[in-house]
């Protein structure tokens, strides 16, 4: 699961436990002007992930980290897709992150708000 907040104009997004070490990341931070967009998607889990390098995937368990997708590169670490939310990028290593939050609505409005007022 990953925890996001943000803190002076950048979107941090914080994975926890051992979605660390399945991420191969603890932490991504990203200026808000980079932030394009943001839903709550739980439907994302059926899409085709890529390859994955770094990362891992078990269909109907965990998929985490870095897949690569029709030349981009798109940033997992979802273990329930009911609480999984998809933020668009711009001029970023990652065009999308799709992060598992504990309140996907909360982190949606936080997001949007955020964008909206930078």
């Amino acid at each position: 699961m990953a925890h996001v907040h943000i803190d002076d104009g950048t979107l941090v997004v914080e994975m926890t436990g051992l979605d660390k070490l399945w991420t191969l990341k603890s932490r991504l931070t990203i200026p808000l002007g980079n932030v394009r967009g943001v839903t709550y998607d739980p439907g994302m889990i059926a899409e085709r992930k890529g390859i994955r390098a770094p990362g891992v995937h078990l269909p109907g368990v965990i998929v985490a980290g870095t897949f690569h997708l029709d030349g981009e590169q798109v940033f997992w670490d979802v273990r329930n897709p009911a609480k999984a939310i998809v933020i668009q990028l711009a001029d970023e290593r990652y065009t999308r992150l799709v992060v598992q939050v504990d309140d996907p609505r909360a982190a949606v409005a936080l997001i949007e708000g955020a964008i909206t007022t930078s």
